[in-house]
């Protein structure tokens, strides 16, 4: 039987490649979403500010050792997956 924690390990950024340190995949990668948005809920600002950080440790590891990165990429993937609760509301 594999341990309580074995089962539930967080899936947290490895630098400086910015994957995930569980599941490989670029980080954030779809637990860490669902994570953040679970921890930030209600919070949208702060967790922008939060993965903002990241992305900004992020380029300044990235440009270091591939100098034609799309950052532009990097910005949607660190950010552009945030849903913007106020606009849903207002839809709805």
């Amino acid at each position: 039987m594999n341990p309580p924690f074995a089962r539930r390990r967080p899936h947290v950024p490895t630098r400086p490649r910015y994957l995930c340190r569980t599941c490989a995949a670029p980080w954030p990668c779809q637990p860490a979403r669902l994570n953040l948005l679970h921890a930030y809920r209600g919070a949208r600002a702060n967790l922008l500010i939060h993965l903002a950080g990241h992305l900004h440790r992020a380029l300044c590891d990235l440009l270091a050792t591939s100098p034609n990165l799309d950052q532009v990429a990097l910005c949607l993937r660190f950010l552009g997956w945030v849903p913007d609760w106020a606009a849903r509301a207002t839809l709805s």
